[in-house]
């Protein structure tokens, strides 16, 4: 099954537009979401079944892949924050590498901040 994220959706509507993986570009009417599916906003991952309608390519037996991205969450930081984020990253992949080069892994507390500083910097560059 293809796999898309919503190009945009109106609720009141009940239809709006999926970007498939592929780059195509597919009707998504509310009759394809699951029942449960509310509130479904740009950029949701879906998973979906496609049919040709009579104005092209249209999705069928839509599933949500992940939860609907907050709104506060795609808003990215300036550039300029993001630029000293990035290199006090570096500074501290670096210090990881320097521990694995001498065979040890990083203490956990050290492995469980670099995780969560790399997924708050790829959500930031991803948004």
């Amino acid at each position: 099954m293809p796999t898309g994220k919503v190009k945009w959706y109106d609720e009141s509507k009940g239809f709006g537009f999926v970007t498939a993986e592929d780059g195509q570009e597919v009707f998504l009417p509310s009759s394809a979401l699951p029942p449960d599916a509310k509130g479904v906003k740009s950029g949701t991952r879906l998973e979906f079944g496609i049919a040709e309608g009579r104005r092209g390519a249209q999705a069928l037996s839509a599933r949500l892949l992940d939860k609907a991205p907050s709104s506060v969450k795609n808003h990215r930081k300036p550039a300029d924050e993001m630029a000293v984020i990035t290199e006090d990253l570096i500074k501290l992949l670096d210090g990881v590498s320097n521990t694995l080069r001498r065979g040890r892994y990083p203490d956990r507390a050290v492995g469980k901040k670099v995780a969560t500083i790399l997924r708050n910097v790829a959500d930031n560059l991803d948004a």
